[in-house]
């Protein structure tokens, strides 16, 4: 299983959103461009990063601070934030190697389709992200979390794999940015469910042993931000975790 670092960017700064709510903001002195180059040279190959302004705004904001962290590292960016349209994909398809689209796989699926088949399933990163009902079947959530809908993860997984999907990072909102664990149960799950897929788990890692139980789970990637913000994860211990497929 790979660790890929997030850094989520606001204001031009290092912070994290507890369950997505912009209100509940945790703010870091961490320089971006210097905290890539940390992940860098402790072996990363892949960062996550989140634009969240771009999101906010609906265009993007920070490709010139990614293009930054692009020059600075070896890593490899996988950028999300505020990719609505047609220009706004081939733009961050010019700094990043791979792109995050979220709420468009509810609200205009044919953009999507259009985008997996353009670029390929390897430059398109599908956030699906998720509220679990009574009955624990993830229904995924669009607009920053907001708004539910009535498309169940299987059934959005279902829907792209046709045009070339192959990865998915899924969220349990609960989990996100609360330090409690991930939803070891919804990852065994997509697993089961999808296994040509490539799954990124994202939301409520805390250390090394959460990390070892999302890898016996076959999950084949992880992004992890406030654990690592955070120093709550050692050098040694993300280093097994380090290695690219």
């Amino acid at each position: 299983m790979l660790l890929i670092p997030a850094i989520d960017i606001r204001d031009g700064g290092c912070v994290r959103l507890y369950q997505g709510d912009f209100e509940q903001v945790t703010r870091y002195t961490a320089d971006p461009v210097e905290l890539a180059q940390r992940y860098a040279t402790l072996g990363a190959p892949w960062l996550h990063l989140v634009d969240l302004d771009g999101a906010a705004s609906g265009q993007p904001v920070i490709l010139g601070l990614a293009s930054r962290i692009r020059d600075a590292t070896t890593l490899s960016l996988q950028l999300g934030g505020g990719l609505r349209s047609d220009d706004a994909v081939r733009a961050a398809l010019g700094v990043a190697q791979r792109v995050v689209i979220g709420s468009l796989a509810v609200t205009d699926p044919q953009a999507v389709e259009t985008w997996l088949q353009e670029f390929g399933g390897d430059r398109i990163t599908l956030a699906l992200d998720v509220k679990l009902d009574g009955n624990h079947t993830p229904y995924v959530t669009t607009h920053g979390w907001t708004e539910d809908s009535t498309l169940t993860l299987w059934a959005a997984i279902d829907r792209f794999r046709p045009y070339g999907l192959r990865h998915v990072l899924c969220t349990d909102v609960a989990r996100d940015g609360a330090l409690a664990g991930p939803n070891i149960e919804l990852y065994e799950e997509c697993c089961r469910r999808a296994p040509d897929i490539v799954v990124q788990a994202s939301g409520g890692v805390r250390d090394a042993a959460d990390l070892n139980a999302l890898a016996a789970t076959g999950t084949r990637a992880v992004i992890s931000g406030k654990a690592l913000l955070e120093g709550r994860i050692s050098d040694e211990e993300l280093k097994p975790f380090l290695q690219d497929e």
